[in-house]
């Protein structure tokens, strides 16, 4: 095999591992790249350069940022007392295309996992304790997923939080708009009754 073979097995390797990409979708994408490579893969190639350089992780909160602190710790008008906590910078990623929650975030990095040895301090927990005490936060938004670890993740903290005269409410569990009840889960079908408001 030729070192370019080599090099191209080597490509489709690296993005295989990427999520949503196996290795024939990785295949498919690497010949799409050098097909286009003077209008694709060299602008890529360069901002991909460019962002391991420059991204970090934003010291306030854990968003992804460009400088020590992200745009949304930066922006005043976010510190309206409200602290968003999510599991991973996707879901606020999700929080910010709704437009509608304009306070700030806190990103654990994950959920608490006995099996996987990830505790109160792997997720920076005390972190954001010190946070809930240090910026005059009133209310505390549990945004974490509908799973057992995050359930129990979510728990952890309202307990954690017990006590700090502050708001902790979760987000709403249910029958999402344009949802069928005949294609939805048991597990969906059940925290839509429990959450049952007048109509």
């Amino acid at each position: 095999m030729s070192r370019a073979s080599d090099e191209i097995e080597a490509l489709i390797a690296l993005l295989a591992r990427l999520p949503g990409l196996g290795p024939r979708s990785a295949r498919r994408a690497v010949l799409h790249l050098i097909r286009k490579r003077g209008q694709l893969m060299a602008p890529l190639a360069q901002t991909m350069a460019h962002v391991a350089e420059t991204v970090r992780e934003c010291a306030t909160c854990g968003n992804i940022a460009t400088g020590h602190i992200c745009d949304i710790c930066e922006n005043l008008a976010r510190a309206t007392g409200e602290l968003c906590v999510v599991e991973d910078v996707a879901d606020l990623w999700a929080m910010e295309r709704g437009q509608a929650f304009k306070g700030r975030y806190h990103v654990l990095g994950g959920t608490l996992s006995a099996l996987d040895a990830v505790g109160p301090d792997e997720l920076g927990i005390p972190k954001l304790l010190a946070r809930v005490r240090d910026e005059g936060v009133r209310e505390v938004i549990l945004a974490l997923n509908a799973t057992i670890e995050g359930q129990t993740t979510a728990h952890y903290i309202a307990d954690a939080l017990e006590g700090a005269g502050i708001s902790i409410t979760s987000l709403a569990q249910g029958v999402p708009i344009g949802g069928e009840l005949d294609y939805l889960d048991d597990g969906t079908i059940q925290a839509a009754l429990r959450a049952r408001k007048s109509f």
